[in-house]
C-alpha cells in the first residue's frame, strides 16, 4: 500500500512534527538526499525556469564531496534543511551516533530544519532533537524513488494536494528519471490550481 498522503493518525500520534504549514494558497516543494551533481543540476534549472522556490534538504557527506552547491541552492533563493550525514536510519542507528550525524551536518548548512531519512526517527531521538531542531516530514510523497508505483496513481493523488502541503521529492540519481517526469506535471498540475510555492520558514 502506497501512502501519497500522509494518514492523519500520523499528526496526532506525532504531533510535535511538522506535517504542513497554515496556508490558504501556497505548498511547499522540497527535496530529499542531495546535492547530486547532475540530479541537482537539473532541479534547480527547472525550478528557476518556473520562478519556483523550494527547500532542499541536504546529507552531509554529499555536500563535504560538492561544496559549490550548498552557495548555488542559497543563491537561487531556496532554503536548506539537516537530512543527516550519511542517511542514518533513525530506528536503527545508536542515539550517540544519529545526534553526532545531526550536529556535524548542522554545521555544514546552519539550519534548524531536520527530515529524518526515511522518516523514522524514535520517541527518544526527537526528544533530543527538538531542543534545537524543527522535526520536519510531510503532507505527501511523490514516490519518485520507487518505480512499482505508477505514474497515473501518482499524479491522480496530486490533483488532490492542499494548500499548506509539504511534498517530498529526491535530486537522487535513483530517482532521477521518475523526477524529470513527475516533477513537471505535478508542478502543472498544482499551478493550475493556483498553489504558489513557498520555502519553508526556519
Amino acid at each position: 500500500m502506497y501512502f501519497l498522503h500522509t494518514p492523519r493518525f500520523f499528526r496526532w500520534i506525532f504531533p510535535f512534527k511538522t506535517w504542513g504549514i497554515s496556508s490558504n494558497d501556497s505548498v511547499y516543494l522540497t527535496f530529499d538526499d542531495g546535492p547530486e551533481p547532475e540530479v541537482t543540476t537539473w532541479v534547480l534549472a527547472f525550478l528557476a525556469k518556473h520562478e519556483i522556490k523550494a527547500t532542499f534538504f541536504l546529507i552531509g557527506k554529499n555536500l563535504e564531496e560538492h561544496p559549490a552547491f550548498l552557495k548555488r541552492i542559497l543563491e537561487h533563493g531556496h532554503a536548506v534543511g539537516n537530512h543527516t550525514m550519511q542517511h542514518e536510519h533513525g530506528l536503527k542507528t545508536p542515539l550517540k551516533r544519529y545526534l553526532s550525524s545531526v550536529d556535524s551536518t548542522s554545521k555544514l548548512l546552519k539550519s534548524t530544519l531536520f527530515r529524518p531519512p526515511y522518516g523514522r526517527i524514535s520517541p527518544l531521538k526527537t526528544w533530543f532533537l527538538l531542543r534545537k531542531y524543527r522535526i520536519v516530514m510531510w503532507s505527501w510523497l511523490s514516490y519518485d524513488f520507487d518505480s512499482t508505483c505508477d505514474m497515473e496513481t501518482i499524479l491522480k493523488s496530486a490533483s488532490k494536494i492542499k494548500p499548506g502541503s509539504i511534498l517530498v521529492f529526491h535530486d537522487s540519481p535513483k530517482a532521477f528519471e521518475r523526477l524529470k517526469q513527475l516533477l513537471p506535471e505535478v508542478v502543472r498540475i498544482l499551478q493550475e490550481k493556483g498553489l504558489k510555492f513557498k520555502i519553508l520558514p526556519d
